[in-house]
């Protein structure tokens, strides 16, 4: 880098930093700029400024780990790329604004300089995006990992007994999902009896009950009863519009009624207690 540029942006490190800060405030989305703290802001600020300048003093090692470190902040924060890329640009804008009103950029090396810098900021774009991509598809990869967990939990309610509700959407690799949690659960609860509640569950077709008589099929070779609970009239409608036969699960309008069905199968009931 032009030895000139170096020593203004490590000579007015801190201007640098109130100067961009004020202009990324103007420019920043207001949700953006609401969801953090301005000691937040200001404190990421700085390590964004730090960062930058740390890749200026060619300290390879070092950049890598601050973007690192900077990448997972900003994710989190949820501040976009498009974000970070116009901070590049205004720490670029506002060096040679800067160098020109110290008269450091004249007419006769204005080229020289800003090639100077546009040559050093390219390849550090492009490391930023590269960075940024990855720590956000990692952070997506470990949501999705979280969210399948949580897709198809195996509850056990009481002895022999297990419950797994069911909200939202059934795609395939749900149901790959929910047949894995079934029947590992079923072992692991020794259970008797599962109750399948789609209470939740806002349309069942040909594709969703082919996956849960599946499931049900799955979880009686392991030596369980499969019930199927949480059937409203506009689903029992579309199951015998569809033709589908469930003859072989047992059926249930609400969760309750299954667990009344399930003691009953394992040879318990709820009995009222007076007083």
């Amino acid at each position: 880098m032009n030895q000139l540029v170096y020593s203004y942006i490590i000579q007015n490190q801190d201007y640098i930093l109130d100067e961009w800060m004020k202009r990324m405030k103007e420019k920043a989305d207001e949700r953006l700029i609401k969801v953090v703290s301005d000691q937040m802001f200001t404190r990421t600020s700085r390590e964004f400024i730090d960062m930058v300048i740390t890749n200026v003093q060619n300290n390879n090692d070092e950049f890598k780990y601050k973007l690192s470190e900077f990448a997972e902040k900003v994710v989190r924060l949820g501040w976009p790329l498009t974000f970070v890329n116009e901070g590049l640009r205004e720490f670029n804008f506002i060096a040679i604004e800067g160098m020109q009103e110290s008269g450091i950029v004249t007419p006769e090396n204005q080229m020289e300089i800003v090639y100077d810098i546009e040559k050093w900021l390219t390849p550090m774009n492009n490391e930023i995006i590269h960075v940024y991509s990855q720590t956000w598809e990692k952070t997506v990869s470990l949501q999705k990992i979280a969210l399948q967990e949580l897709s198809a939990p195996l509850i056990p309610v009481l002895e022999g007994i297990t419950v797994m509700p069911l909200v939202g959407t059934i795609d395939t690799e749900r149901a790959k999902q929910i047949m894995e949690n079934l029947l590992n659960g079923v072992v692991k609860h020794r259970s008797e009896v599962v109750l399948i509640d789609i209470t939740g569950v806002p349309v069942v077709d040909t594709m969703v009950a082919h996956h849960i008589i599946q499931a049900a099929e799955a979880v009686r070779l392991v030596g369980a009863k499969c019930m199927l609970c949480g059937i409203r009239p506009e689903i029992a409608q579309t199951i015998v519009n569809l033709g589908i036969n469930l003859n072989e699960i047992i059926t249930k309008n609400s969760l309750k009624k299954g667990v009344e069905a399930a003691l009953e199968l394992t040879s318990r009931k709820i009995i009222e207690v007076e007083e």
